[in-house]
């Protein structure tokens, strides 16, 4: 591990930064440390700029997944290598601000009869009616359900804050359900074979 790879951990750590966020933030600098083949202590402005465009102009990515580069950058330079100059006339991706759209609830039953089987139903129905992310999804474990005040306990969603969800007596029911056919003992939506939460990128091959 180099020096400024834990330089970088360090600084993160001593912030709290969520899992995730550090794993972006290092992901980041090393896209960067690929792109040019030098060091970033040597890199400029400009060095930054053309990495920051080639994401956008021969990757593609979504301006907002750029952004999240461009503060992973910002972080590097203001806080570990106190060097603020060379990022501060980076400008953001413009990312365009689109209405959500609204799922009718005919749609709704066709997307969850459209479920394999009772696991990823009920998979589906607990993200849709809890309002949950994909990554908060595969860490429920089984015991954040209440039954009694009809509750789903989040831990560690969006920004490291804990939370609590609706919990609906359709859903409560399909819970059951699927409980009973599988089982599951610490974490609700388990690995297959290995007690252990999904990866949220690996959840296609979990069908």
């Amino acid at each position: 591990m180099t020096a400024l790879r834990q330089a970088m951990l360090d600084a993160m750590e001593l912030r709290a930064f969520a899992e995730r966020t550090r794993e972006a933030y290092l992901h980041w600098a090393i896209e960067l440390a690929r792109h040019t083949h030098t060091a970033p202590e040597q890199l400029e402005a400009a060095d930054l700029e053309r990495f920051l465009l080639d994401l956008l102009r021969e990757r593609h990515l979504a301006p907002a997944t750029c952004n999240q580069a461009l503060q992973a950058l910002r972080f590097l330079w203001c806080t570990v290598l106190k060097r603020p100059d060379i990022v501060v006339d980076l400008p953001s991706a413009h990312v365009p601000q689109r209405l959500p759209e609204i799922l009718s609830r005919s749609e709704v039953a066709r997307i969850l009869d459209a479920a394999s089987n009772l696991r990823n139903r009920a998979a589906l129905m607990t993200a849709y009616a809890a309002g949950l992310r994909v990554s908060e999804l595969s860490h429920l474990r089984v015991a954040d359900i209440d039954c009694e005040r009809m509750t789903l306990r989040v831990e560690q969603g969006k920004g490291g804050r804990d939370r609590y969800s609706l919990l609906p007596p359709q859903l409560l029911e399909t819970l059951r359900q699927y409980w009973r056919a599988y089982r599951p003992q610490v974490w609700l939506f388990p690995q297959r074979h290995a007690d252990v939460p999904i990866d949220p990128g690996q959840a296609e091959s979990n069908r």
